[in-house]
């Protein structure tokens, strides 16, 4: 299909929904595609999610199930998204793996209006604040409480052609564990090491750098708060997922407890999920993640609430080219986004032809091509695809 098209001014708007196609690649990554009776496709990415368990999912949204036919997508108008999007995450109770799929496709719907009506999406978000996007990225993995490594990976990340000036450092690699593998309760040694590690990381990285503590929701509240104490003279720029996704009162007993900026949201699904955190004042940015927090609209939400508060949010992003071009209208759309995450090598992925992410001086560029600003390479995604699996099936 093609993801441009022509369309006549009398023929907007008038486009139907034809099919729904899915396609994992061989990084991980799976692909959606939302095609229309004007030759024009929309493209989305839902995560590292088995093919067959994504087309299995996109039947009831296709279809609509044999409970639910009201609510297939197949012959409905591709820019009634607003309804769209309640029918994919409200009709009923969505689960964690189909939340990504249904943000694949809101991804996907937002793409395919932006093609439809020849504008990029932070247009139809509402304009862009902002024509570039400053970025952070992630320290490589190593014992940091190793001096002579530490001056070895400094090296490298300051001299990054991308010229990155934030880095996520993963308290995983001062205590020696695999991330996640759920270590709630430190211990003092645990702590010391800890401690040890991010004073190598501000020695070796110099006060030019900025540095987030990057956890990932395990620890316990006597953790945590232990965790604060130990980073806090090198004065981070967030403490990041400290704590378990959800709220609950241990934020807030961690908010009494530091003064350092502290930072959630990547788990987060839907504005629901950070509403309390809002309300309570229990944390200073929210990190929302388009392909688990709703797709573009429902993360639109998620912002638009964070700015009744003031808040500011950052965009989590580890994913491929759609998600980094996803996150990159929609930051550029609103006010309250500072800054989101990428790669080292997000502007290396090469699943686009001719139009690579442009990442350069630490910020990435903010396209104003159509749609989602990338047009995919689909010589390239078929070479590619993950074994065993269907071409766009």
């Amino acid at each position: 299909m093609s993801s441009v098209g022509h369309l006549s001014e009398g023929d907007r708007g008038q486009a139907r929904i034809t099919a729904i196609k899915a396609l994992r690649l061989d990084s991980g990554f799976c692909l959606v595609r939302i095609d229309t009776d004007a030759g024009i496709s929309g493209y989305g990415e839902c995560g590292d999610l088995d093919g067959d368990l994504v087309r299995a999912a996109l039947l009831t949204h296709a279809e609509g199930g044999a409970r639910l036919p009201h609510l297939q997508l197949i012959g409905k108008d591709p820019l009634d998204i607003g309804v769209h999007h309640h029918n994919l995450f409200y009709a009923y109770r969505q689960r964690p793996a189909h939340i990504m799929i249904c943000s694949g496709l809101d991804m996907a719907l937002w793409d395919l209006a932006g093609k439809l009506l020849r504008q990029p999406v932070c247009k139809l978000l509402g304009g862009a604040f902002r024509t570039e996007l400053e970025l952070y990225s992630h320290c490589p993995h190593f014992d940091l409480t190793d001096a002579g490594a530490w001056a070895e990976a400094a090296a490298d990340l300051k001299s990054d052609p991308h010229g990155f000036r934030t880095f996520k450092v993963d308290i995983h690699d001062a205590i020696g564990i695999p991330m996640q593998e759920y270590t709630p309760s430190l211990s003092p040694g645990d702590i010391r090491k800890i401690r040890r590690s991010y004073e190598l990381a501000r020695e070796h990285l110099g006060d030019e750098i900025d540095i987030i503590v990057h956890c990932h929701n395990e620890l316990d509240a006597p953790s945590a708060i232990a965790v604060a104490e130990a980073v806090e003279a090198i004065k981070p720029i967030y403490y990041e997922d400290p704590l378990q996704p959800g709220f609950s009162e241990n934020w807030l007993a961690l908010r009494r407890s530091t003064n350092i900026p502290i930072m959630t949201g990547e788990n987060i699904e839907l504005p629901e999920g950070a509403l309390p955190f809002l309300q309570h004042q229990a944390v200073d940015c929210l990190q929302p993640d388009i392909i688990s927090s709703g797709g573009i609209t429902g993360t639109k939400a998620i912002a638009d609430l964070a700015a009744l508060y003031r808040t500011p949010i950052t965009l989590h992003n580890v994913s491929g080219l759609l998600m980094n071009a996803a996150s990159q209208q929609l930051a550029a759309s609103v006010f309250n986004c500072p800054r989101i995450e990428c790669t080292r090598r997000a502007d290396a992925i090469a699943w686009a032809s001719p139009n690579p992410l442009q990442v350069r001086d630490g910020k990435m560029q903010v396209s104003m091509a159509p749609g989602l600003g990338v047009e995919l390479d689909q010589d390239w995604i078929s070479a590619h695809r993950f074994a065993g699996e269907p071409d766009w099936n």
